[in-house]
């Protein structure tokens, strides 16, 4: 995928004119890039991940093909407390199927966003996963955990082929 890919999987999901937003478990900040683009110039990122040096490449990338994003990079595990700002929205783009227990994340997540926020989780469209994707989530059963999580409206934004797992899909889920 490049980075006209990750910007229509985010596309339908993220209102135009900029908002507080995090990217938990952004990596190497693909997808923190297309929340910038989408973001505009009046747009604030948390990009959230573990990984130091995936990190400080995500950065890099987001300052020099968006330098008025205002971006905070947080070396952190979303699976534990945060300090954000309430957010306007959050993206979990490849990060939820790392994690067998899916709703205590979404719970927390819920509670850092304000009441008319938004997740969009990018994930494979499957249920079967692998070592590199262990715990995938299809779109019929992301509607469900969702739903649980107390999210609502949730909607399937796009999908894309992916040669790892077949198909990958973005869902917008409001919270509710």
């Amino acid at each position: 995928m490049n980075h006209s890919d990750h910007v229509r999987l985010l596309r339908g999901g993220v209102p135009a004119g900029g908002g507080v937003w995090a990217d938990l478990g952004a990596g190497a900040g693909a997808f923190t890039l297309a929340l910038a683009d989408l973001l505009g110039p009046a747009g604030t990122i948390y990009a959230v991940d573990r990984d130091r040096r995936a990190l400080v490449q995500g950065e890099r990338a987001v300052r020099s093909r968006f330098p008025e994003t205002a971006l905070h990079v947080l070396r952190a595990d979303f699976t534990q407390p945060l300090d954000l700002p309430p957010l306007d929205g959050v993206v979990m783009a490849n990060s939820l199927h790392f994690h067998r227990a899916k709703e205590p994340i979404l719970e927390r997540v819920r509670g850092m966003l304000k009441r008319d926020g938004r997740l969009i989780v990018v994930e494979y469209n499957t249920e079967r996963g692998n070592q590199w994707v262990p715990y995938p989530v299809s779109y019929p059963n992301w509607e469900a955990l969702a739903r649980r999580a107390g999210f609502t409206r949730t909607r399937l934004l796009g999908r894309h082929p992916s040669r790892f797992l077949r198909e990958i899909y973005s869902a917008v889920s409001d919270n509710g």
